[in-house]
């Protein structure tokens, strides 16, 4: 069924409609550009693989809106061989753009079944990600520090762990708020200090964990 639809096509259409919402970073764009992001959509809903909008992948979880995956990886300044931490591997389509960009992606998922699958796809389109079912809301110190850290889900608050694996220079993207409703905050760490940005009116699913919102919300 997938030679039926023009998937290069649908990634170049869905490029020019996110230069067109803002996303200026080329390194982005040509990730997006070269990432089959029908390889990580449920098969019934693979013909909308390259709509702006995020699409279920089981497990109460979702596929980000690329818009948002794309303003996410953007505000992370990537560098060739940046060390990233993603927290809340899902489908794995933000941890491919980050490898496609040359990041070494470190990437926590709480739920065994998502974390395989994703796996599987990583796999099978070469991407090298180093992954592990685990609670991403206090991180993974082991690598420690960390160039950037990307948060998929939203949290009432910054994770205190997650700052304190942030490498000096570094950045943390997080949606934060309410369950219903949050603000994208970009925060950089300069020595001891944090500095914040703030995007407003965003939809995650909640980061469920110690330093996350509970399971029972």
């Amino acid at each position: 069924m997938i030679e039926y639809y023009n998937f290069d096509e649908d990634r170049i259409n869905l490029v020019n409609n996110l230069i067109k919402k803002g996303i200026k970073d080329e390194k982005v764009l040509m990730a997006i550009s070269k990432v089959p992001r029908h390889e990580f959509v449920q098969n019934a809903f693979i013909s909308r693989a390259y709509e702006d909008t995020a699409l279920p992948i089981g497990s109460n979880q979702t596929i980000s809106q690329p818009y948002t995956v794309a303003l996410m990886t953007e505000s992370l300044n990537v560098k060739e061989n940046s060390k990233i931490l993603e927290i809340g591997t899902g489908s794995g389509y933000q941890a491919a753009i980050l490898a496609e960009m040359g990041a070494r992606v470190f990437s926590i998922e709480r739920i065994p079944e998502l974390l395989l699958q994703a796996q599987k796809t990583l796999e099978k389109l070469n991407y090298k990600i180093t992954c592990k079912v685990g609670d991403g809301t206090i991180g993974w110190s082991e690598f420690a520090p960390y160039d950037g850290i990307i948060i998929t889900a939203a949290a009432p608050e910054v994770p205190k762990s997650l700052l304190e694996q942030l490498a000096d220079g570094g950045k943390l993207v997080a949606p934060i708020g309410s369950i219903e409703i949050q603000d994208l905050h970009i925060i950089t760490k300069r020595g001891d200090k944090y500095f914040t940005d703030v995007k407003y009116g965003f939809r995650f699913v909640p980061l469920i964990g110690k330093e996350g919102w509970s399971n029972n919300k």
